[in-house]
C-alpha cells in the first residue's frame, strides 16, 4: 500500500513530550546551589574590600572568572527549567561581563551616555560620570539636603569624546602608561605638548552647544559668574590630587568653553603625573569630568578639618576662616582666623587665634576675581560668630558620619548668612595615639550591654545613633537620617535608606543574603540573625553597635566611635583595592528590589546580583506552577498515603520523599519529606483537629459555594484531589478539607538562603463576612510568625523565607495546626469578638503543644 506523500515527511508539528518533573526539579536544585555559590563569592569579594584581608591581582581575576562562569550557568539553568531561551537575560549577562572586562583592563565603563548631568541628578552612583569631587557634592545636596552651589557636570564621557575626535585619547593613555616603567625622561616636554594640544583642539559641535546652553541657563543669561572646577577620576577619592588640577573662578557664560579646556589640560600637568606615579595609578586611563557651578558671593570662607589632633586636644576639629572668597585660604596665601573646637556637642571652643586680615578676594562684576583691602575695623575681629561656629561644627559632623571618615570641608557663608558647602574630601591625617584599637572592654567598661553574642556580622564596624524600628512593608521614605535601622527580617529594600542609616540590626537574616551584600558594598555596619533585637531595643533609644564584636551598647560609646573613624586605610590606595571596588559596582549592587514591580524584568538587570535575584525569584515561581500543572503530576498515578487524620492524601515522590522500602500503601512513618512531616505533626497535635460537627445554614452554604466556585463547580466530586508533591526538602501540597482549600509550597534545604514557605488559604461554607473574619484570624497568625501577608476577600496568602531550617520547620508545624484548627472555624465566627477569642485559643493550644514537644 502506497503511503500518502504527507506521511513520508517528519512529523515536526507534533508536540514534544514534556520534560519529566524529576529532571526539572533537579534543575531547580541546581539553581539554588548556584545562587548560593554566587552570593558567597560576592560576599567574599565584599569582605576583601573591607580591608581586613590581603589579596592580590590574581584573586580579583580568578574571582571574576569564577563568578562569570557561575552566573552564565545560572541563566542557562533557568532557561532549561522554564523551557525558554531567556535572550534578554543572556544579553544583560553579556553587557555586565563586558563592563567587568573593561574595568580589569583599566578602561572604566560609564552607565550613562549624557554629556551634561545636572547636579540635582548626581550621587556617588554616578561617580565615574561626574568624578569623585562632584559626586560627593551631589550626595551632600541630594541625600543630606545641605546647601551647595547650583550647577552641572560635564561628564567624563564628554572628555573621552572630545579627546577621541581630536586624536588625543591614545596619546594621553600612553603618556600615563609610560610612567609605569618610570620613564620620566622627556616627561615635562611631552606633558606640555599634550596640554597645548588640548587647549587648541576643537570640541565636538554638539558637545560645545550643550555646554554653552547649560552655562547660559545656569548664569541667568550672563548675570551670574561661574566656577569651573576639576573633578577627575580619583580626585578627592583615595588620592586627593589636592590643588594639582585647575579650577577657574569668575567665568562668564560666554567664556565657558575656554575655561573647560583649561581644566581638561590640567589633567596632564607635570605635578599630577608624578603624583599619579607615586600613587601607583600610572596604568589606569585618566579622565576629567568638570563641574560648573554658580560662584558664591561669600562674605566669609574657609576650611574645616573634622579631625585635627593637636597636642593634648586630640579629639578636636579645626576651623580656618577669612573674609571673602576661599581660594587664598586653600592656597595657603591668606592670613586666617583659626578655631579649635570639641568634636562632641556642644562643640566647646578650646582656643581661638585671630589673625590680622588686611586683604580679601572678591568677585569682580566685570568677570573673574579681584583683591580688595579689608576695612580697618574688620581686620582684627573674628570672621565667625559663636553661632556660626556651632552651625559649622554640627554640619561637618553630619558630613563625617555620612562619609564615614574624617573630612576636609571647604565652605562659605553669604552676606545673608547662608552656609554653603563647596567641597568635602577625605582627610588623610590620623591621630597619633589611635593607631591601634583600644581594648573594647576598657573602652566601654561602665556602659550597659543590651545585646551580646547574638547574631552574625554581615559588615563589620561601629555605629551609634537612635534606633528606628522598621515594620514589614513599612514606607521607608521618611526614614530619619543618622538612625540605626532595626527590623525583624533582612530585606534588600533597605538599600534605599542605607546611605541615610548608620547601622543595621535584624532579628533574622543571612550574612550572604541580598541585604548583607549591599551593606558590605556601602560599608554599613550590619548585624543579622540577632534574635531578640526588635523586642529588646526601643524606638528612639540611643545605642552603639559594635558589629565586629557582636555587641550592642546602650547610649553612645564615644571611644569606640572615634576609634572606628580613624582606622588605618593605606590599602585603599592600592591598585588592587581600586580595581576590586570598581568591579564590585557591576557585581554587588541590587536594583531589582520588588518582584511585584513592572521593573522586575531581565533587561533591567544591571549587576550580577540583579541576575541572581531575578533567576532565584523566577525559579521559585516556576516550580510552584510546575507542581500545580505538570502533566506528570496532573495525569500521573500518585501513591496513597495513609494518615492518622482522614485527609485522603496521595503523594508523588520525586526525590527521596518516602522511604525506599515503603510499599504501595505508604503511611506517615514512611515519610522522609521534612516539610510534610512537620505539617502532619501539627495537624495531629492535641486540640488542633476538631471532630465535633458544626451546624451550617444551608442557604448560606449553597450561596457561598456558588459564589466561590461557580455553578458548574458546585459538585464536590469536581473539586480535585488532596495531593502532595514531595522530596526530602520540598513540599507542594494541595489540600481540600470540605470546601476549604489550602496550598503550601515549601523548600527547606541546608542553606538559610534557600528556605522558603508559600501558603494560600481560601474558601468556606458560610457568608463572606464570616469567611473574612477567618481570613483575618489566619492572617494575624501568619504575621505573628513572620510571614508577609496579603488578604483579598476570604483568600489569604503568606510568604516567609531565609529563616534557619529549624525555625522554618516550626513554622510548618504551626501551619499544620492552623489548617486543622480553622477548617470549620468560619461557621463559629458569628462576631468580631469570636475571632479574637479563637485567635487567643489557638495561640494557647500551640504554646501548650510546644511545651510537650520540647
Amino acid at each position: 500500500m502506497q503511503l500518502p506523500v504527507w506521511m513520508k515527511f517528519p512529523v515536526w508539528w507534533r508536540k514534544k513530550p514534556p520534560v519529566p518533573f524529576t529532571v526539572l526539579f533537579k534543575k531547580f536544585k541546581s539553581i539554588l546551589d548556584r545562587n548560593n555559590a554566587i552570593l558567597e563569592l560576592i560576599a567574599d569579594m565584599g569582605d576583601k574590600l573591607g580591608g581586613d584581608f590581603i589579596y592580590d591581582r590574581q584573586y580579583i581575576f580568578a574571582s571574576c572568572e569564577k563568578l562569570g562562569d557561575q552566573v552564565f550557568k545560572l541563566v542557562s539553568d533557568l532557561s532549561l527549567l522554564c523551557q525558554r531561551k531567556n535572550v534578554s537575560l543572556f544579553n544583560a549577562f553579556e553587557d555586565i561581563q563586558h563592563q567587568i572586562a573593561e574595568e580589569l583592563a583599566g578602561r572604566r565603563t560609564l552607565s550613562r551616555p549624557d554629556h551634561i548631568l545636572p547636579l540635582a541628578e548626581l550621587t556617588h552612583d554616578l561617580a565615574d560620570e561626574g568624578g569623585n569631587k562632584m559626586a560627593s557634592i551631589g550626595d551632600i545636596r541630594n541625600i543630606l539636603g545641605f546647601a551647595v552651589p547650583e550647577g552641572f557636570v560635564i561628564t567624563a564621557g564628554a572628555y573621552f569624546e572630545a579627546m577621541e575626535q581630536a586624536g588625543l585619547r591614545q596619546l594621553a593613555a600612553e603618556t600615563t602608561r609610560r610612567l609605569c616603567d618610570s620613564d620620566e625622561k622627556g616627561l615635562t616636554e611631552e606633558a606640555q605638548r599634550l596640554r597645548q594640544a588640548i587647549l587648541a583642539m576643537a570640541l565636538p559641535k554638539g558637545l560645545a552647544r550643550a555646554i554653552e546652553q547649560a552655562a547660559r541657563q545656569l548664569a541667568g543669561n550672563g548675570r551670574e559668574m561661574l566656577a569651573v572646577r576639576s573633578s577627575a577620576w580619583g580626585e578627592d577619592g583615595e588620592a586627593s590630587f589636592a590643588g594639582m588640577y585647575e579650577s577657574v573662578l569668575g567665568v562668564a557664560a560666554g567664556d565657558i568653553l575656554a575655561a573647560y579646556q583649561q581644566v581638561l589640560a590640567s589633567l596632564f600637568c607635570e605635578e599630577a603625573l608624578r603624583y599619579r606615579l607615586h600613587r601607583d595609578q600610572c596604568g589606569e586611563e585618566p579622565a576629567m569630568a568638570v563641574g560648573v557651578m554658580r560662584m558664591v558671593d561669600a562674605a566669609v570662607s574657609g576650611g574645616l578639618y573634622t579631625y585635627a589632633p593637636l597636642g593634648e586636644q586630640d579629639q578636636a576639629m579645626v576651623v580656618s576662616a577669612a573674609w571673602g572668597l576661599g581660594k587664598p585660604i586653600v592656597d595657603g596665601t591668606a592670613e586666617t582666623d583659626t578655631f579649635l573646637l570639641d568634636r562632641d556637642p556642644p562643640h566647646t571652643r578650646f582656643s581661638s587665634d585671630i589673625a590680622t586680615k588686611s586683604s580679601k578676594l572678591c568677585l569682580d562684576p566685570a568677570g573673574g576675581t579681584r583683591t580688595l583691602d579689608v576695612a580697618p575695623e574688620a581686620r582684627d575681629v573674628p570672621c565667625l560668630t559663636g553661632g556660626q561656629l556651632d552651625r559649622l561644627a554640627r554640619t561637618a559632623m553630619n558630613l563625617e558620619r555620612f562619609f564615614k571618615r574624617p573630612l576636609d570641608v571647604e565652605w562659605a557663608i553669604t552676606a545673608p548668612g547662608e552656609l554653603v558647602i563647596l567641597q568635602a574630601r577625605p582627610l588623610s591625617i590620623r591621630p597619633r595615639a589611635c593607631s591601634l584599637r583600644p581594648d573594647v572592654a576598657e573602652a566601654a567598661r561602665d556602659v550597659p550591654v543590651l545585646l551580646s553574642g547574638k547574631g552574625i556580622t554581615a559588615m563589620g564596624g561601629v555605629a551609634s545613633g537612635p534606633v528606628h524600628l522598621v515594620g514589614e512593608g513599612e514606607d521607608l521614605s521618611d526614614f530619619p537620617y543618622g538612625a540605626i535601622l532595626v527590623a525583624r527580617h533582612s530585606s534588600p529594600r533597605f538599600a534605599k535608606v542605607m546611605p541615610k542609616c548608620r547601622g543595621i540590626i535584624t532579628d533574622v537574616g543571612s550574612a550572604t543574603g541580598h541585604m548583607a551584600t549591599i551593606a558590605r558594598e556601602l560599608r554599613v555596619p550590619t548585624l543579622v540573625g540577632a534574635g531578640p533585637a526588635t523586642r529588646t531595643l526601643r524606638q528612639g533609644q540611643e545605642i552603639t553597635l559594635d558589629a565586629d564584636h557582636v555587641i550592642v551598647y546602650e547610649g553612645v560609646v564615644e571611644a569606640l566611635c572615634r576609634n572606628e573613624l580613624v582606622r588605618e586605610d593605606v590599602f585603599e590606595e592600592s591598585w588592587e583595592y581600586r580595581t576590586l571596588k570598581r568591579v564590585l559596582r557591576h557585581v554587588s549592587p541590587l536594583t531589582l528590589l520588588d518582584p511585584k514591580s513592572e521593573a522586575f524584568r531581565p533587561e533591567n538587570c544591571k549587576t550580577f546580583h540583579d541576575i541572581a535575584r531575578y533567576v532565584h525569584q523566577r525559579a521559585v515561581d516556576k516550580l510552584i506552577t510546575l507542581a500545580e500543572t505538570h502533566q506528570e503530576i496532573t495525569k500521573g498515578a500518585p501513591r496513597k498515603l495513609a494518615t492518622k487524620l482522614p485527609l485522603g492524601l496521595t503523594v508523588i515522590d520525586i526525590e527521596g520523599g518516602l522511604d525506599p522500602a515503603a510499599g504501595p500503601a505508604a503511611d506517615e512513618k514512611d515519610l522522609r519529606c521534612r516539610p510534610l512531616k512537620a505539617i502532619l505533626e501539627g495537624m495531629n497535635s492535641t486540640g488542633m483537629w476538631e471532630t465535633n460537627p458544626v451546624g451550617v445554614d444551608m442557604g448560606s452554604f449553597m450561596s457561598s459555594l456558588t459564589r466561590t466556585f461557580g455553578a458548574d463547580m458546585a459538585d464536590p466530586a469536581r473539586l480535585g484531589r488532596n495531593l502532595a508533591v514531595i522530596s526530602k526538602e520540598y513540599l507542594n501540597l494541595h489540600l481540600r478539607l470540605g470546601y476549604h482549600f489550602t496550598v503550601v509550597d515549601a523548600y527547606l534545604g541546608g542553606s538559610i538562603n534557600d528556605n522558603v514557605i508559600f501558603f494560600r488559604f481560601m474558601g468556606g461554607v458560610t457568608d463572606l463576612t464570616r469567611r473574612s473574619r477567618r481570613a483575618s484570624l489566619v492572617a494575624a497568625v501568619l504575621e505573628h510568625f513572620d510571614f508577609v501577608v496579603e488578604i483579598k476577600g476570604d483568600m489569604v496568602t503568606g510568604r516567609v523565607k531565609k529563616h534557619p531550617t529549624r525555625s522554618m520547620l516550626d513554622k510548618m508545624f504551626m501551619l499544620g495546626g492552623l489548617i486543622g484548627y480553622t477548617r470549620q472555624l468560619d461557621a463559629r465566627l458569628d462576631s468580631d469578638g469570636a475571632g479574637q477569642r479563637h485567635l487567643e485559643t489557638f495561640f494557647n493550644r500551640l504554646a501548650a503543644v510546644k511545651e510537650t514537644r520540647e
